[in-house]
């Protein structure tokens, strides 16, 4: 134990005080700030400082807080930083107010307001950062706005009142050309109408704001007072003359043509016309030669110039050029003053009818190029104010703006520029091209993005063209190939510039990797081509060699599967090396189908039984069917038959032949003889014995008929040996000769067992031989047998049923009757119906009627399970239950004959030979 001694006083080491504890002084703002400076994380000094600012500061606490707080939190000194900002805003802002705001009201106190001034001041306050929605500038552009609008509807007013004075006149002019009573009929209503137009051209011109309207507006409306007032000063005199000279025979005429003429006719006096034409009549004709005469050439040039000025005019009027139709007017009326003289009464009409609608057409123009352009202005504010969801892109916006602009072109190519409203709908233009910048600006990152991607794909495409240089795999080589394809299609937009530039790099690089693909391409080319000309060989030989084709097929199997080509090209060198092919096959086909169709004798013996059969259906005969059916079946036997007979003859001369080749030698001629006979017998099919031959000096060796054996004819193998069924054979074929076998060596069992079994055959060997049946039949001969017999069963059918529903009617006839001779027999009725039944059923109809049938006839019902009335469904149900309970008794369906004599015994009435056909109808059937 080492002990602890105390530290000496007198060492040398000072002594360690602990340190006192250290005190936080508040900071003097933290008071103005509510603890801020105190807080103990920034979180709570943000949450303090935001909650006196709350309190709205003065800006010299908040530059001192803010002096003190941003070197200690930038986080928290922001929000003072912020509010100081605003501050300074609001002061400069309030400065640019008070600016514009005098100029406001120097506009709105000067006596002539200036449109253009007016939307001029709202878009340089704008510029200016001026803040337009609050006071006072907000209500100052809304106060100029209505000036504006105020200065704009007197304008329109001007030109309303301009069409309504022409209207006027139009109507004092067409009142000229009509009787003079209706004139003065309608002349109270012209002047209320005159003095109305009067009130409301000096309302105009006494508003407060008639001298800000454009120039151009006062002159036209006082034309219009003027040229109102000519019309209508002269038009109320001459009406009153009129009505004076109408009482008055020795009154003055009006000046109007119209009505002096009809005030003349009154009198009796000729008109004015037939008094003129009376006077030149009588006049002189030596004026009419002094009249100089004119060239025709000279009238025919001026009518020429006439009529291009005229349809200059008549086309810039149509198409409501106003400026172009000016001038157009202007040419015309030169040309007038020079060859006026020279033209036709036609066409001077002509021409001061489209004078007129010029003149007509240049004052409207003006008002109707306003009205366009204010849609104009509507549309492009209109693009920024679409309603959500719906707003334009930059593409869709762009080509919006380009339409508007040119719609205004041609708006001022047909009237007097509008200023005011070029100015509105530029700014609001200009406002809707910021969306096509920033789509435009999007469009050029994009395509910067995309060019790189595509400089990228080009060096990849190289660096897998030198990797993919020796590989051999080609359908791998041509699906990437494809898969650079694709990606260059889908690299995204760029400008035509550009892409000009990236193409022949692309083709450059994409070449250079397709440069092995193409090469074995074309050595893939000239192998199918060889191929091709080997199936066209093949095709034209006179045998068509299949293992050849096969061959040749799986050859261009091996190459389409090594060697990808285009699609197209690709399948248009496969029908060219099928074709041959397939038409050597269809030739073979065609030689088999030949063969096939060729009708042999035995073929037409059927055919015509066929017809004979068809013949037979089309008579509805059951008699004539069953014989001709008789008669093909007997035509198919016969051949059987007939082949069958063949073979049994030439199996007596087979077994003759070798009677006599095992006789005595002592006979030659004899043997020569019969050995002859069995030869022909063979060959020909003929049992007759040949003639007698005469006897040669060498006798000839003994020549063995040829005979059809079964046997295998394999090279190499016994043809005089059996087969041995394999597999195939049919089911009672035994399996005993098969080397190897285990039974097949064996033998018989000695014991006997399993004895009767081998003298069957096998399993299935008690059942007959099959029948010989012949030749096969060709296919024609074949279906019109099978088809001519399905058409007599289905005959035999109808017929069957039409007998049974006959034999159903008359045994309901003759129980109506009562009448036992009439009821069908046996045979009529079918095989379910016996002769004790029948005898039961006339005996029935024999005696009176007695007994209720209602019974009988459910059972029936239940028999043929047939449907009962609604109203014996209740005793249906009863009789089966009682039929639940009487277990030993038969059922319905055994008794149905019984209870059909117990209905006919009954009386018959319509409802119950109803049921009892409906039950007959199925149960005679089974």
């Amino acid at each position: 134990m080492f002990p602890f001694f105390s530290r000496s006083k007198m060492s040398d080491a000072p002594e360690v005080n602990p340190a006192p504890a250290k005190t936080h002084e508040p900071h003097p703002l933290d008071a103005l700030t509510g603890g801020a400076f105190s807080a103990a994380t920034s979180g709570e000094r943000a949450s303090r400082i935001r909650d006196w600012l709350a309190t709205q500061p003065a800006p010299e606490q908040l530059q001192e807080v803010f002096k003190e707080l941003s070197g200690r939190d930038k986080g928290a000194a922001r929000a003072v930083r912020e509010r100081l900002d605003e501050i300074r805003r609001a002061k400069g802002q309030e400065a640019i107010a008070a600016e514009w705001a005098d100029k406001a009201q120097a506009l709105l106190a000067a006596p002539k307001l200036n449109i253009a001034d007016a939307l001029a001041w709202q878009r340089d306050a704008a510029k200016a950062g001026a803040p337009l929605s609050r006071e006072p500038l907000s209500l100052l552009k809304v106060q100029l706005a209505d000036r504006v609008k105020v200065i704009e509807d007197l304008q329109h007013r001007v030109q309303v009142q301009r069409e309504a004075a022409v209207l006027l006149a139009q109507r004092i002019e067409v009142l000229s050309t009509k009787p003079w009573r209706d004139a003065h009929a309608a002349l109270e209503l012209l002047r209320a109408d005159v003095a109305r137009w009067q009130e409301q051209a000096q309302e105009l011109t006494g508003d407060a704001s008639w001298a800000s309207v454009e120039a151009r507006f006062p002159p036209l409306l006082d034309a219009s007072r003027t040229q109102l007032l000519v019309v209508w000063e002269a038009f109320q005199p001459a009406v009153a003359q009129a009505a004076a000279a109408a009482e008055d025979v020795s009154a003055p005429l009006p000046p109007v043509p119209v009505w002096a003429d009809e005030l003349r006719t009154a009198r009796g006096l000729p008109t004015e016309a037939a008094a003129a034409a009376a006077a030149s009549a009588a006049a002189s004709k030596p004026a009419r030669v002094a009249k100089p005469k004119v060239a025709p050439e000279v009238i025919e040039k001026a009518h020429q110039l006439v009529r291009d000025a005229l349809a200059t005019l008549e086309k810039e009027t149509a198409e409501g050029h106003g400026k172009a139709s000016a001038g157009a007017a202007a040419a015309l009326r030169a040309v007038l003053k020079v060859h006026g003289k020279h033209i036709d009464n036609a066409l001077e009409q002509q021409v001061h009818t489209a004078l007129v609608a010029a003149g007509e057409l240049e004052g409207w123009q003006r008002w109707s190029a306003d009205q366009v352009r204010e849609d104009l202005v509507a549309k492009a504010e209109a693009l920024l104010n679409r309603p959500e969801g719906q707003a334009l892109g930059g593409r869709k916006m762009q080509e919006t703006l380009r339409n508007l602009r040119d719609q205004w072109k041609q708006a001022d190519q047909g009237g007097a520029p509008n200023h005011a409203l070029w100015k509105k709908f530029d700014e609001a233009c200009n406002a809707a091209h910021k969306v096509v910048e920033a789509w435009l600006d999007k469009i050029r990152t994009e395509a910067a993005e995309h060019k790189a991607q595509r400089l990228a794909l080009i060096e990849e495409v190289k660096a897998w063209a030198q990797e993919h240089a020796a590989s051999g795999d080609w359908k791998a080589i041509n699906r990437s190939l494809y898969q650079f394809g694709d990606r260059w299609r889908e690299g995204g937009h760029v400008g035509e510039k550009i892409f000009a530039e990236l193409q022949p790099l692309w083709k450059q690089a994409i070449a250079l990797a397709a440069a092995p693909l193409e090469a074995a391409q074309k050595e893939s080319l000239a192998r199918r081509h060889a191929m091709i000309d080997e199936a066209t060989a093949l095709g034209a030989a006179p045998a068509l060699r299949i293992d050849a084709v096969k061959a040749l097929q799986q050859r261009w199997q091996a190459e389409a599967q090594t060697v990808p080509l285009d699609r197209k090209h690709e399948q248009k060198l496969w029908d060219a090396f099928r074709k041959p092919i397939d038409e050597a096959f269809n030739r073979k086909s065609a030689d088999r189908d030949r063969a096939v169709t060729e009708l042999s004798a035995r073929d037409r013996v059927v055919l015509d039984a066929s017809k004979a059969l068809e013949a037979a259906n089309a008579t509805g005969d059951a008699q004539q069917i069953r014989a001709a059916m008789q008669a093909l079946e007997a035509a198919l036997r016969g051949q059987a038959q007939a082949a069958e007979a063949v073979a049994t003859a030439n199996k007596d001369a087979q077994s003759n032949a070798e009677a006599q080749a095992n006789a005595a030698p002592a006979a030659p001629a004899a043997t020569e003889i019969a050995a002859e006979a069995s030869a022909e017998a063979a060959e020909g099919g003929d049992t007759a014995a040949a003639a007698p031959a005469p006897t040669p000096a060498t006798p000839k060796p003994v020549a063995r008929p040829v005979v059809a054996v079964r046997g295998d004819d394999r090279p190499g193998m016994k043809k005089d040996a059996p087969v041995a069924p394999g597999r195939g054979a049919r089911p009672g074929d035994r399996r005993d000769g098969r080397p190897g076998d285990r039974d097949g060596a064996r033998g018989p069992r000695s014991d006997g067992r399993m004895g009767d079994r081998a003298d069957r055959g096998g399993r299935f060997g008690d059942r007959p031989a099959f029948e010989d049946r012949g030749p096969r039949l060709g296919d024609t001969a074949f279906r019109a047998q099978r088809e001519a017999m399905e058409h007599a069963q289905l005959a035999l059918k109808k017929l069957a049923a039409q007998a049974h529903g006959e034999a159903l009617t008359q045994l309901l006839t003759a129980w109506e009757k009562r009448d036992a001779t009439l009821v069908p027999g046996t045979q009529d009725l079918g095989s379910g119906v016996t002769a004790s039944v029948r005898n039961a059923w006339t005996q029935a109809l024999s005696a009176a009627p007695k007994g209720d049938a209602a019974e009988a006839l459910l059972r029936l019902e239940m028999a043929a399970e047939a449907p009962t009335p609604a109203e014996h469904i209740a005793a249906r149900r009863m009789l089966q239950l009682q039929l639940l309970t009487r277990r030993n008794d038969p059922a319905p369906t055994q008794t149905w004959g019984q209870d059909v004599a117990r209905v006919l015994a009954s009386n018959s009435d319509a409802a119950n030979a109803r049921r009892l056909q409906n039950v007959l109808k199925t149960l005679l059937r089974k």
